[in-house]
């Protein structure tokens, strides 16, 4: 299934009809017959893989319709989509979802937002409650098209201030990029979920709908309504994964975080969590110190093997990095965090979702 055909055959899958897995425009038909999926589930969708293999996860119609239920309270109720995200993941398609769950019609445009398209696109949408999502990369290409106060291109700023609420998800949004959607007089609600927990279900550290969090060993769990029914055949990752107790049903999302004055604060990956010298260090911590650096918003922190050491963090970015300052970003995390290598490329290579192809960028670093 795929574009404008995910439309219509999720609106029939929510209504108790056959399953939907969206695909991409580029990805290759699959062979064989449908495969069979269990009678609750109404969806199946792709992860983006980009830390390692994706996976399918196989959602019900009434987790979809949870999260669109709670998305819709803690928005102010139901509104117009517009739709900027691919329709084969799970942004996405919430976007779809809530439109169906709304009674509108979301306006489509390309995910790549040419200016002018967007502009367009948002002239169209006519409910009173505008509302989208967007991952950071492309809020951050329109801010920069308008320029300081929209100088540059006034009706892209205008067009971004059109919207009642702007969710912002996939990945974590850079301080610089928050600070600046707050100096252009945006409406930004950062969200928090993945495709297992039928998309964002925290926003600005919030649980929205029936949605419960809860830290176990600096793991962020995470259960509801909106949860999925698994992964598609792999018993044994869903397992891993999904665990039922007394009080409920709980989803080991792999982040690490904490509650902090009742807001979940998410500080990396399990994953990513390295042993330097003895010590560890949080590379998704060391990462949002070298982004809030200038020039350094889309930079990439990587585990390198460091001999006697063990691993240490290196940087991947496409702009030059001052030593000096990189030293100071990192120093309150100790001298095991300081990166022992900086590489300079043409672009960070992206997934469609947005995210860095974390998996393409090891093997850029493993060639040196």
């Amino acid at each position: 299934m795929r574009g404008p055909d995910v439309l219509g055959a999720l609106r029939d899958a929510l209504a108790g009809g056959d399953a939907v897995h969206p695909l991409a425009d580029d990805a290759p038909e699959p062979a064989g017959p449908p495969r069979e999926v269990p009678q609750r589930v109404a969806l199946v969708v792709g992860t983006s893989g980009s830390s390692g293999a994706p996976k399918r996860v196989a959602l019900s119609a009434d987790a979809l319709l949870a999260s669109a239920a709670a998305a819709e309270g803690a928005l102010g109720g139901p509104g117009g989509w517009l739709l900027a995200l691919p329709a084969h993941y799970i942004a996405g398609i919430n976007v779809l979802t809530r439109s169906i769950a709304a009674g509108t019609e979301p306006v489509a445009v390309d995910p790549h937002l040419d200016p002018d398209a967007f502009v367009a696109a948002v002239a169209r949408l006519e409910h009173p409650l505008a509302l989208t999502s967007l991952v950071p990369a492309q809020l951050g290409r329109l801010l920069d098209v308008a320029g300081p106060a929209g100088a540059d291109r006034p009706d892209v700023l205008a067009a971004l201030r059109r919207f009642d609420r702007i969710l912002i998800g996939g990945q974590r949004m850079p301080d610089a990029l928050a600070a600046a959607a707050d100096d252009a007089g945006l409406a930004i609600t950062r969200t928090y979920g993945s495709s297992e927990t039928g998309g964002g279900c925290v926003y600005d550290g919030a649980p929205i709908g029936d949605t419960r969090v809860r830290i176990r060993g600096d793991e962020v769990e995470l259960a509801g309504s909106v949860l999925a029914e698994g992964y598609l055949d792999d018993r044994v990752r869903t397992a891993d994964r999904f665990t039922d107790e007394a009080g409920g049903r709980w989803y080991r999302t792999g982040d690490t975080g904490a509650v902090v004055d009742g807001r979940l604060v998410v500080t990396g990956r399990l994953d990513d969590v390295i042993i330097s010298g003895g010590l560890k260090v949080a590379l998704g911590e060391v990462e949002r110190r070298v982004r809030a650096l200038p020039g350094q918003a889309d930079a990439v922190v990587l585990p390198v093997d460091n001999g006697a050491w063990g691993r240490a963090p290196a940087v991947v970015t496409t702009a030059p990095v001052d030593d000096a300052a990189l030293r100071a970003a990192t120093a309150p995390l100790g001298p095991q965090a300081r990166p022992v290598a900086v590489h300079v490329v043409d672009a960070i290579p992206l997934l469609d979702s947005g995210k860095p192809d974390r998996v393409a960028l090891r093997a850029l670093v493993a060639r040196g």
